[in-house]
Parts: C-alpha cells; sequence; structure tokens
C-alpha cells in the first residue's frame, strides 16, 4: 500500500506558497510499495486451439517459419484484436505504452472480460504514462478471478503526477513504448499501435497512420517471451498494490453494466458494424486467414533498459538494428514519425549513400506531426541529409480516402487531420522490420522498445510498390534549389529548403513548412535552441 505518512514535518507558512509546498514535499515523500505479492506466472501454447488445428496444414509445410498478415488500415487492425479476445480458448496476453478509455479501450475491456468469464487468463501489462485518474476502472477489471493488471515503471503518487516527474526525472520520463496483443500463445499482433480511437479510424478529427503485423506460428513463443520478461519484471507493479480502490464483485458488476450500455450503442455504429463485416474479422472467425510465410525474429529491449545510463546499451535492441542496417546491399525505405537522427546518424545514413544503397525517409511534416517539439529536433538535419543524398519526405496532415487493405502499408482513413505513427524499414525488398521503435533519441536510449524483423519478398516489396505509388500524394517531398534563387543578397552555393506538393491540379511547392502556422513555426523553431534534443 501507498501511504503518505509523517515523514516531511510540519508546515509553517500557510497560503499559496505553502500549499505548493506541502505538495511538492508529499510529491518527494510518496514512494512504491516494497513488498510487493508479485507472483511469477509464464505464457501458454494452447495446442488444442481450434485455430491451430485449422492451420496445422499450413505448418507443416512451412517448417521454422511463421504465417503473417500487415495490418495497414485501422479499421483491420481493430477487427483483428478483437475477433483474438473472441476466439482466444486459453490465455491473452496484453502488453501497451496507452490504453485509452474512449470507445475502442472500452470496447476491447469489455471484450476482455468476457473473454475472462470463458475462463481465458488475461494478463493486461499497462506503462503506467496515461492511467492517471483511472485507478478504480483498472482496479475493478483487475478484480475478475481471470483478470490481472500491472502497471510499468508506475507513479508513487497517484494525483500529483506533474510534480513526480519533476522530481524523478529521469526515471518516470522512460516509459515501456512496446505493444504487443497475443491469444493462445498462437496469433500474435505486433506493431506501431496503441488502444485508442486515433490508432484504428474510429476519430474522424484525426487518425495516426500505422502498421501492425498479425503473426502466427512460432514466431508467437517469442513475443510470449519478451512479454514474460516484462510481465514478471520488478517494475511491473499489480494495479491492487498501487490503488487505495478496494473493489468487489458488485462494483464489477456496475462496471460492467455501464461498458454494455456505452459498448452495445458503439457496436451498433456504422464503424462497429464495418470492424464485424470486415475481411479480416470474417477470415478470423473462420480460420481461413490469408497469411504469407517466411521466417522472422522479435527484437526487443531488456526491461532493465529504465534503470541503466542511456549511454550502457547492454540492454538495448539498437545492436541488431544496426547490424540489420548493415546487412543492407542496395536499398532501405524508413518510415519513422519521430524522426531526429543526430549528427552520427546523418553521418550513417549519408554513408549508405556513399556505398551506393537508396535511402529514403517518410517522416512527420511539421503540420502532421502531433509533438510538434520533435520536429524541432528533426528540423536542423534536413539539409545535411539530402545533401549527401539521403530523399526525404514529409507526410501531409490531409487524409485520403482508402478502404480497407490487405497485406500493404497503406496508411489513411476517410477524413480530418493524419499524422503518420507508423515505425518500420524495408531493406532490399526482402525483409521488413515493423515495430515500436522511432529513429529517435527517446527511442534509442530512454525508452523500451520491440519489433519482429520478418523475412518474406511479396510483403517487403508490396510495402515498397505501396511506398512507390503512394508517396507523392501522402506527402512532401524535400527538394534543395539555390538560396539566390528568391535572393539577391546571398552568394556561392548557399541553399534553401523546398517542399513539392503533389495534388490533384498539379504540382506546387511551399519555402517554408506546409500547412503550418507562423505561430508554430515560430515555436519549433523557439524550441531548436534549447539542448533538449536527447529527451525527444
Amino acid at each position: 500500500m501507498i501511504s503518505g505518512g509523517v515523514c516531511c514535518g510540519p508546515i509553517l507558512r500557510v497560503g499559496l506558497l505553502g500549499a505548493l509546498a506541502l505538495n511538492w514535499l508529499l510529491v518527494g515523500c510518496a514512494s512504491l510499495p516494497e513488498s510487493v505479492d508479485r507472483i511469477p506466472s509464464q505464457a501458454r501454447v494452447t495446442e488444442q486451439s481450434p485455430f491451430l488445428t485449422a492451420i496445422e496444414e499450413e505448418l507443416a509445410q512451412h517448417p521454422g517459419q511463421s504465417g503473417f498478415r500487415l495490418l495497414g488500415d485501422g479499421l483491420s487492425a481493430f477487427a483483428a484484436r478483437i475477433i483474438l479476445a473472441e476466439i482466444a480458448t486459453d490465455t491473452l496476453d496484453v502488453q501497451y505504452y496507452l490504453f485509452h478509455g474512449d470507445d475502442s479501450g472500452r470496447a476491447l475491456t469489455r471484450q476482455l472480460l468476457r473473454a475472462a468469464d470463458r475462463g481465458v487468463r488475461v494478463r493486461l501489462l499497462v506503462d503506467d504514462m496515461a492511467t492517471a485518474g483511472r485507478d478504480a476502472g483498472i482496479v475493478a477489471v483487475d478484480s475478475h478471478p481471470n483478470v490481472e493488471v500491472r502497471l510499468f515503471n508506475p507513479f508513487a503518487n497517484r494525483t500529483s503526477r506533474v510534480l513526480e516527474m519533476a522530481r524523478r526525472f529521469g526515471r518516470v520520463t522512460r516509459r515501456m513504448h512496446n505493444k504487443s496483443f497475443t491469444a493462445d500463445g498462437i496469433m500474435t499482433i505486433v506493431g506501431g499501435r496503441n488502444v485508442g480511437d486515433e490508432y484504428f479510424s474510429a476519430n474522424p478529427e484525426v487518425e495516426f497512420g500505422d502498421l501492425d503485423v498479425l503473426g502466427i506460428g512460432p514466431i508467437s513463443s517469442e513475443v510470449s517471451a519478451e512479454f514474460d520478461l516484462y510481465w514478471n519484471s520488478e517494475l511491473a507493479y499489480p494495479a491492487s498494490s498501487l490503488s487505495r480502490h478496494r473493489y468487489s464483485e458488485d462494483d464489477l458488476t456496475a462496471l460492467r453494466t455501464e461498458l454494455d450500455a456505452e459498448v452495445d450503442a458503439y457496436e451498433a455504429s456504422p464503424y462497429g458494424q464495418r470492424v464485424r463485416e470486415s475481411t479480416m474479422a470474417t477470415e478470423l472467425l473462420e480460420h481461413k486467414v490469408v497469411l504469407h510465410w517466411g521466417e522472422a525474429l522479435v527484437l526487443t529491449d531488456l526491461p532493465e533498459k529504465l534503470q541503466t545510463p542511456p549511454s550502457d546499451t547492454s540492454t538495448h535492441m539498437t545492436g541488431e538494428i544496426a547490424r540489420l542496417f548493415n546487412s543492407t546491399q542496395s536499398e532501405i525505405v524508413i518510415i519513422s514519425p519521430y524522426f531526429v537522427p543526430g549528427w552520427e546518424g546523418v553521418a550513417y545514413l549519408t554513408g549508405l549513400v556513399d556505398r551506393g544503397i537508396r535511402v529514403r525517409v517518410l517522416t512527420n511534416s511539421l503540420a502532421s506531426n502531433d509533438v510538434w517539439v520533435v520536429h524541432s529536433g528533426y528540423a536542423k538535419y534536413r539539409v545535411p541529409l539530402l545533401r549527401g543524398g539521403v530523399e526525404l519526405y514529409e507526410m501531409k496532415s490531409v487524409r485520403r480516402e482508402q478502404e480497407d487493405s490487405d497485406d500493404n502499408a497503406g496508411f489513411g482513413g476517410s477524413s480530418g487531420r493524419a499524422s503518420l505513427h507508423a515505425k518500420t524499414f524495408v531493406l532490399d525488398r526482402d525483409r521488413m522490420f515493423i515495430g515500436s521503435l522511432n529513429l529517435d533519441p527517446r527511442s534509442w536510449s530512454l525508452n523500451t522498445e520491440m519489433g519482429i524483423v520478418l523475412k518474406n519478398e511479396t510483403l517487403a516489396t508490396g510495402t515498397i510498390e505501396w511506398f512507390d505509388s503512394a508517396v507523392d500524394r501522402t506527402a512532401y517531398r524535400l527538394e534543395l534549389v539555390p538560396a539566390c534563387s528568391y535572393r539577391a543578397d546571398c552568394w556561392g552555393d548557399e541553399q534553401r529548403l523546398r517542399w513539392r506538393d503533389q495534388t490533384d491540379q498539379g504540382v506546387r511547392y511551399w519555402d517554408h513548412e506546409p500547412d503550418s502556422s507562423e505561430w508554430i513555426r515560430t515555436l519549433a523553431d523557439f524550441a531548436a535552441m534549447f539542448p533538449i534534443e536527447g529527451q525527444l
């Protein structure tokens, strides 16, 4: 239990300043429970799963390989998670950085509870970064006898997170960014999506263009091993050990009544009907998923990464990523929403170009970036990257129409604002990485990450072909042009950036960050003056 105690002594002054001081000191007094009943558990493979029985012939035809299906649109990605929870017979292991309490989050929560009602063991591991004010609901879900919820790297003070973040900067600012959803130890989803409306084409205002992969077969055991590492880590705290709330069966019943009313309406909506009628839902329910087979490997940071200095790479998967990049022979496409390569990264990528490798990067524009301060860390590297032969594209902030997609990375939705969120690299049109890793200092050194490297020419080539056909419509291409083409007071080889914008009406050019206000451009320029790149 977390308790206040009297470790801080009396407060001698009153008024606003005294109240602030008291709050600050109480945050300092708050501590995580020292004695936690953290019962270890391990993943299980359900040999009698009807789904496993349905694909055992395909598995036998591809020894040592796993079957894969890319989830390039939000609707299919949500349908896959909902149906996996529905057809699971033994276990569900769910790990996310963010698990919102919006329509998508509530619908998936109800599905997890229904699975638990059938006797399925549900282990839910969520980073504590965005759970503020939700302890009561979390403990209510955790009170189900077949559900256990653990919070990773939790805040000690459950009410004053901002002050604790200031006090414990460097510890609570380092987060578990991993994302996976595994059913019965044989079917798994790994990728860039958290749980929330904006990731599943369910938010009319904004959509994160993202990419997951559904994997079936041996790869699921590797994902399960990664889950167990984090689940049994000393950084994973049972939700009940952190909250003062103690819920009875009656409280859980009340929560479920509320969930039922909300989710029934959600599922009856046009979106909910599209989820249920989607190709992905049908294939999973009928145990007839169209798969592409290949060898695969899970890459993951160790959970201890959050406890070691950022310079200590012994817990990092970055060495494996470097070896993957170094193996490239002719071509690499990098898709990373937050892209802050640093000068070392600039030298490395331009060095690949010098070796004759074509390097293309798709990231967010200032207008599409949901964290504009990250753009301030990226912007200064654009000119040297372009000079070194790297091709740069920045995502447009307006979504384009797109239907459910099969086996492609066609990020997009129907309306509203778009923001790139997928993290994938394609190498030589035969291998690709799909996961949670951004190419920025935060992913590289501070947070924990994971992903799958799969070898399949059809999927890798299909992603490159999508990039070739769609990138000019979905993104601005950056170019360098002589600065003297529009200024009379320049000389020599001075260059400036220009954004090439392919529209239905033809090509137009921008001389500043496209579709952005002068105010946000000023803020981004101002942020670039501060030494914060290591936190981006």
